[in-house]
């Protein structure tokens, strides 16, 4: 079956398939089609056509159009044999590809763009995204554990001029959301955010520098765009229970070896961890702190 459309072109019957299937599962009319763009013009055109004849309705309130993918520059497709499947970048098992990549890794690596830009895959995109999304995540943990020090914030900032660049950072999550998505606006503001988190954290920055309902506002936003709405999670290996076990083992016996003043033995344990790429840190309120690199 072929439908002849006003712009003269033969349209596969098809496009009526899908208007028809749409509207059995979803109604006459739903809020959110998504597709590429290069499905713009004829396909998605002609399914409004149609439904909207039959319909007496357009059948879609939002149209969201994705740019296209490449592979280091190039489009990607079969033709050009440079087709990545998700299951080749969590595996690894691709010769573009140098290592697995966790889904989470991927997932931000896509969120660091604005959907109706170009996504450009390539091994060393994907190793900044790891590295990236560690670096955000340690900050957002550092942030989660600065709960316990709120006693301390004031109503009146320390710091009226950090104070104020929080909140304008903070507040344009939600403007740059609204400006058509743009997850990666959101993302740059939390980078920018990471640094004053981190000092906090590390008594290089007062809590006191910004006012109560900056750093609760901070704190919530926070939580609620790198959880909630862009789904991320942990992928560090700190989340296996056993790692985090045996890791405690060995700085309970590092930390013995220190008050003996044994320090061959807690510079070996530091050393070895190191080699295999696994940083120890020293607070200055004494507790230890770990992560892999």
């Amino acid at each position: 079956m072929r439908w002849q459309s006003p712009w003269g072109e033969g349209f596969p019957g098809w496009h009526i398939e899908c208007s028809a299937m749409a509207t059995k599962y979803l109604g006459k009319q739903f809020d959110i089609h998504g597709g590429g763009m290069d499905l713009q013009f004829p396909h998605h055109e002609s399914e409004i056509a149609q439904s909207t004849i039959c319909n007496s309705t357009a059948p879609v309130k939002y149209w969201m159009h994705n740019n296209m993918i490449t592979i280091n520059g190039r489009k990607m497709g079969k033709s050009y044999n440079n087709v990545i499947k998700l299951t080749e970048l969590f595996s690894g098992d691709h010769p573009l590809l140098s290592q697995p990549f966790h889904p989470m890794v991927v997932r931000f690596f896509i969120l660091q763009s604005q959907y109706r830009s170009t996504l450009d895959f390539s091994n060393e995109a994907l190793q900044a995204s790891e590295k990236g999304l560690r670096r955000l995540w340690e900050a957002y943990e550092n942030l989660v554990k600065l709960q316990s020090r709120n006693s301390e914030l004031v109503a009146e900032a320390g710091d009226k001029e950090l104070d104020q660049k929080v909140g304008k950072l903070v507040d344009e999550f939600d403007e740059f959301m609204n400006d058509d998505i743009n997850t990666a606006k959101v993302l740059a503001n939390m980078f920018e955010l990471a640094p004053v988190i981190n000092g906090i954290k590390d008594k290089t920055v007062n809590i006191t520098a910004l006012s109560e309902a900056t750093f609760n506002k901070l704190q919530k936003q926070f939580k609620t765009y790198l959880e909630d709405i862009f789904g991320l999670r942990s992928v560090s290996a700190a989340d296996n229970e056993k790692l985090k076990d045996v890791m405690q083992v060995l700085i309970d016996i590092r930390r013995e070896a220190r008050s003996r003043k044994d320090f061959v033995t807690s510079d070996a344990i530091r050393n070895q961890l190191a080699r295999i790429g696994i940083t120890l840190k020293d607070e200055k309120d004494g507790t230890v702190n770990w992560n892999v690199d």
